[in-house]
């Protein structure tokens, strides 16, 4: 997101991540770029940025100042773009394959899989998804016992799913209203770390270089696909994203693809606040 609003005239980015919580070549990819992007690390999970963001969105003043709006999954337009690559994804396989497809997806604030129940909805002729989670698990335990409880978020290898609170399952749970569909045919899973480390030497042995949240994905689907079913699992990014995490895990060096290359040695440009929305309100109405 920061490098496709890079440059952009009239168009100012303010990114929240949370500091610690993400790979170094993750931090150094969205947050060298300077300009018109600005990169705040907050001391909190993923679930703190997001409730910031809320906070920033239910305060009129500001929103009417900034002329604020949103980049991820909170504006549906960042789901609508995703739903075109189920559509790419499944045009690949043969026609009589693909009312057996199940797709496994990633999951942790959910908005892929909404875009992917969205491109259900509009006609994508998917049997099932499957929503695979880390130890942050909050919709499986849910999916299985009926009871929507948050725990606090834990750390994992799959840091991009680190969520306990996920902001589109909402979304999710009105999409199934509205379609008639039942929660029950949703699958679901919960992957360890440990797991997660054994699915990816699993892939690398069948010759696929997978990255953590990859890997989940696939596992989930792995344990779940019924004999005469067609199998799609979602991954994230290019594994050198997470090179550190990769190269321990499977005992090989990755060579970094140029756009990750070109930023592995610039200084990070990030400003550093509290979980705090007086202290994040301030740092944006200054920079107006």
């Amino acid at each position: 997101m920061a490098h496709a609003f890079y440059g952009l005239e009239n168009v100012r980015v303010v990114i929240l991540y949370p500091r610690g919580k993400i790979s170094p070549l993750q931090e150094k990819l969205f947050c060298t770029l300077g300009g018109n992007i600005e990169t705040v690390a907050i001391d909190g999970d993923f679930d703190a940025c997001q409730a910031l963001v809320k906070q920033a969105f239910d305060d009129e003043e500001l929103k009417t100042a900034l002329g604020l709006n949103s980049a991820n999954s909170i504006n549906i337009s960042r789901l609508l773009a995703q739903i075109c690559y189920y559509f790419e994804a499944v045009a690949q396989l043969p026609q009589g394959a693909r009312n057996q497809l199940v797709i496994s997806v990633p999951s942790g604030n959910f908005g892929d899989l909404t875009a992917g129940l969205l491109a259900k909805s509009l006609g994508l002729p998917v049997k099932r998804f499957i929503a695979a989670t880390n130890v942050n698990d909050t919709v499986p335990r849910f999916l299985h016992d009926g009871k929507w409880a948050p725990k606090a978020t834990q750390a994992t290898l799959s840091n991009a799913m680190d969520v306990s609170q996920p902001n589109n399952w909402p979304r999710v749970e009105e999409l199934f209203r509205r379609k008639i569909w039942r929660l029950t045919e949703l699958g679901y899973a919960a992957v360890d770390d440990s797991t997660t480390q054994q699915t990816m030497r699993e892939l690398k042995a069948k010759g696929y270089i997978s990255e953590p949240h990859a890997a989940v994905a696939y596992r989930a689907l792995r344990d779940q696909l019924n004999p005469g079913e067609y199998g799609l699992f979602l991954g994230t990014a290019h594994p050198a994203k997470f090179k550190e995490s990769v190269e321990s895990i499977l005992g090989e060096t990755l060579a970094l693809p140029e756009a990750l290359a070109e930023r592995a040695d610039l200084p990070l440009l990030s400003h550093h606040l509290p979980a705090d929305f007086a202290a994040l309100r301030k740092l944006m109405m200054t920079r107006q």
